[in-house]
């Protein structure tokens, strides 16, 4: 376990300092999310803001449609993706994931996936993503890609099902639950 709190102190110091960071501009976001692959391998920020949906979209609204859960076309994707470099580092020293048996292999991946949800629940108890907006106005994630269900079920973890953008995104974005 000492490796799973190592791992989930470096993403949590990370992800403070890329979304203060972003929350530096004063904006309105919606959406955060911590986005890996179907490895759980070093993840990125991406997140959107009303001002930066609307910067993207002008009045197009079949756009805004379109993009507003998209973290691969938001601007903020991958920002100050160097705060986790010792994350990357960690994970790497690790090894493959791919050279493990499929039942060390989903041990890993769980081990990962989890410790990035739980920096993300340590950042919301922090108070964090409440600095420019009611934390009710945002949604919250830690979303493999590409998208699968387990990213629906951690939504329902990280967040208050019982407000207006957490049901929009799970009418509009979220996986079916498998």
């Amino acid at each position: 376990m000492i490796f799973y709190e190592i791992l989930k102190s470096e993403i949590t110091i990370a992800a403070r300092n890329i979304v203060l960071d972003l929350l530096n501009n004063k904006e309105h976001f919606y959406y955060i999310t911590l986005v890996t692959s179907g490895l759980a391998n070093t993840p990125c920020i991406s997140a959107w803001s009303l001002e930066a949906l609307e910067r993207k979209c002008g009045n197009d609204k079949e756009d805004a449609e379109m993009l507003k859960w998209s973290y691969a076309d938001s601007p903020y994707c991958g920002w100050k993706q160097e705060y986790f470099d010792k994350v990357s580092k960690l994970l790497c020293d690790r090894g493959n994931i791919w050279e493990l048996d499929d039942i060390e292999f989903e041990k890993e991946y769980n081990l990962r996936l989890f410790a990035m949800e739980e920096a993300m629940k340590e950042l919301d108890k922090e108070g964090i993503f409440a600095l420019n907006q009611d934390r009710k106005n945002i949604i919250v994630l830690v979303e493999v890609m590409p998208p699968d269900g387990t990213n629906t079920q951690r939504a329902y973890r990280m967040n208050n099902s019982n407000t207006e953008i957490f049901n929009q995104w799970i009418t509009e974005a979220a996986e079916d639950i498998e």
